[in-house]
């Protein structure tokens, strides 16, 4: 791998070996396997990786590895895996995009059937990549993607009728997140929309990056989408380690996690957010 692996920071060292090491360990096949690709981003990667991973690891449903450097992986390197969780962002810079094989062997492992969960600002990742933006269904673009200042807001669930929102409560409280708005978006028949909040103009101040017509309009926070035989689960929500370790992010992205690894959901739903 490139030389950037060696480069791994307090405290995520602590939780994770290097890379070569942890693809290097065979999967205990009772768990689903699942990877998380990060190591570049404008958010805190470092300090809500570790939040994502022990989420998942929680549930007793998974295995979980983490790569800071995902650049010259493979197809072998992708095949242990059922999922894969990218908290990835490549700062507007090409050079930081995987490369044209691993690229093409990131979407061979989703289109063959694999799972995939797409983080917050990842939505921001690879601008120009068609079929990243046709996986992730909707993307924060230049001119396209802003937010008001962080707040507490209601996730409102809009779609009971999938499996990794059944059972939900019809509102969730999600405390001091960003809320995105605005982003550009695939054509309808390429997403389901599983849940949103409402984006009060108000909160604005008069100091928005792009227009901000009437009150306020509802955002897509949870969406789902298929890449081939691959299942795809978007989440907008979770700013940093607290807003990604509320109740409401937990739920949603384990739920989301088993999904698209399994396409069911077997985690139960904790009884105050039933």
């Amino acid at each position: 791998m490139g030389s950037d692996s060696v480069a791994l920071r307090l405290p995520l060292a602590l939780l994770v070996a290097s890379t070569t090491a942890a693809w290097a360990q065979a999967p205990a096949a009772s768990k689903l396997q699942a990877l998380i690709i990060t190591g570049q981003n404008g958010h805190d990667w470092r300090a809500v990786t570790p939040v994502l991973r022990k989420a998942l690891e929680d549930t007793a449903r998974f295995e979980v590895r983490v790569t800071e450097e995902f650049r010259g992986a493979t197809a072998a390197t992708l095949a242990p895996y059922d999922l894969v969780i990218v908290n990835y962002f490549d700062r507007n810079n090409k050079n930081l995009w995987w490369g044209e094989a691993t690229q093409a062997a990131f979407l061979d492992y989703v289109r063959g059937g694999k799972g995939l969960v797409i983080y917050h600002f990842s939505v921001a990742a690879f601008n120009g990549w068609e079929q990243w933006e046709k996986m992730c269904g909707g993307n924060w673009r230049p001119n396209q993607g802003h937010h008001s200042a962080k707040h507490s807001f209601s996730v409102d669930i809009t779609d009971s009728d999938h499996p990794i929102t059944k059972g939900l409560r019809k509102k969730l409280p999600q405390p001091d997140d960003e809320l995105y708005a605005n982003l550009k978006w695939q054509p309808k028949e390429g997403y389901r929309i599983l849940a949103t909040a409402y984006d009060d103009h108000a909160l604005y101040n008069g100091k928005a990056r792009q227009p901000t017509p009437g009150p306020g309009v509802d955002q897509p926070m949870l969406w789902v989408s298929n890449y081939g035989s691959g299942r795809i689960f978007v989440t907008a929500l979770g700013h940093d380690a607290p807003a990604v370790s509320t109740p409401t992010f937990q739920v949603t992205f384990t739920r989301g996690a088993e999904w698209a690894a399994t396409g069911a959901v077997t985690l139960p739903i904790p009884a105050d957010l039933q």
